[in-house]
């Protein structure tokens, strides 16, 4: 280590307290109090994108408040146990930026806390199986990893609910962690919720969101850090059928120097009405020099009759950077492959799926759990069992 970057890290600041709020058409002030989120009109900047009527169930007080069914495969030292909502506060991440994740906090009564402790080392990863029927369920789920633990969280979900979570996790310094959501919804639920990630110094971390099935589904990923050092991969797979809508939105806050960020979503369309959303937001913060990120999106268009919109943002605040980058691609099937293959003999069907099993491969395989990584490939080919050979591909947003 250079005498420089010695010199900078002694003036390094805390920066759990550097953080500034922020406040904007884009970044939604955070609060637990509900009536701070106003039902959503579909005209706001972080709604316009989503299909408001589909989640007004999750905007409303009215009714009683269902939970999912859980199970769980816990490997030794790990506990799962119930605590107070006030308890969930204080060990959360951050508050609810928008209606839905606040109702979830709100209208669970009480949360679920995940305790990996300090220098565990899990050769099993932690399984949360959440499933329901017909029911409007709200949950707030808390994750603490201490320092310098290795493990894997697998969290998944089935059944036809609809379903509004808050989700917090908190990674200890020199941590190694891996979370992987699979949401794999019959066709009627609907998911909306929050996920916040708070690395702490020399954390390594890495996601994997894998969107397949609900009607109408809209998850906020959010991260930031707790000292420099920290490393964030997020990897995400969806496949959007006929009416289906999935929206992703993620926003990594850079508030520590040395930090990075690597972020890849992509993916698949068919069917009419099928709708993919996907914001990327990265703020580099004045106090975050030296730090490396990217982020692209890239979705395949498979029929006429879908729309995809890619929204890839970068607030810089420092020039004092390694790096930072984005990219964003949507199109129909890559001509050149095709005929590569179906010049080797390869049927036109055989050929498609062939590129649309590699466009998703480079990102399952990236799951580390062989079971989830076997299913994924399973319900990406019965999706392209149900695959239409386009003809003329127009207006692929």
């Amino acid at each position: 280590m250079s005498i420089d970057t010695d010199i900078r890290c002694d003036k390094t600041p805390n920066v759990a307290n550097a953080i500034e709020t922020l406040a904007s058409h884009l970044h939604p002030a955070a609060s637990w109090v509900v009536a701070d989120h106003p039902v959503p009109k579909g005209r706001e900047e972080v709604w316009r994108f989503s299909p408001v009527k589909a989640f007004k169930a999750l905007f409303s007080a009215e009714g009683e408040a269902g939970h999912l069914n859980w199970a769980t495969e816990l490997p030794d030292g790990v506990t799962l146990t119930e605590i107070t909502s006030e308890q969930a506060r204080e060990l959360a991440v951050e508050a609810p930026v928008d209606r839905v994740a606040a109702m979830a906090a709100e209208r669970a009564g009480s949360a679920m806390h995940l305790t990996i402790p300090a220098d565990a080392e899990l050769t099993e990863p932690v399984r949360i199986s959440l499933s329901g029927t017909g029911q409007t369920a709200f949950g707030h789920l808390v994750v603490s990893v201490g320092n310098h633990a290795s493990a894997t969280i697998a969290i998944e979900h089935s059944g036809d609910a609809r379903y509004a979570n808050k989700t917090d996790i908190t990674v200890g310094d020199g941590a190694q962690l891996n979370v992987v959501t699979l949401i794999d919804w019959d066709d009627a639920a609907v998911h909306g919720g929050q996920t916040s990630l708070r690395l702490g110094r020399d954390a390594r971390v890495r996601t994997v969101s894998a969107s397949l099935g609900g009607k109408a589904v809209r998850i906020v990923e959010r991260a930031n850090f707790a000292g420099p050092g920290g490393e964030l991969e997020q990897f995400g797979v969806y496949f959007v059928d006929a009416g289906q809508h999935i929206e992703h939105r993620l926003f990594v806050d850079h508030n520590a120097p040395h930090t990075k960020s690597n972020v890849d979503y992509r993916g698949a369309l068919q069917g009419q009405g099928a709708h993919s959303v996907w914001i990327g937001d990265v703020l580099i913060r004045k106090i975050a020099e030296g730090i490396e990120t990217y982020e692209t999106n890239k979705n395949l268009v498979l029929t006429d009759g879908c729309q995809a919109d890619s929204v890839p943002n970068l607030e810089i605040e420092t020039g004092e950077i390694i790096g930072a980058g984005h990219s964003s691609t949507t199109g129909r099937f890559d001509d050149l492959q095709l005929f590569y293959l179906r010049s080797r003999g390869i049927p036109e069907d055989e050929a498609r799926r062939l590129v649309v099993h590699g466009f998703f491969n480079d990102i399952i395989r990236r799951i580390g759990v062989p079971k989830i990584q076997k299913r994924l490939l399973a319900q990406v080919e019965d999706e392209l069992e149900i695959m239409t050979a386009p003809t003329t591909i127009a207006g692929a947003a």
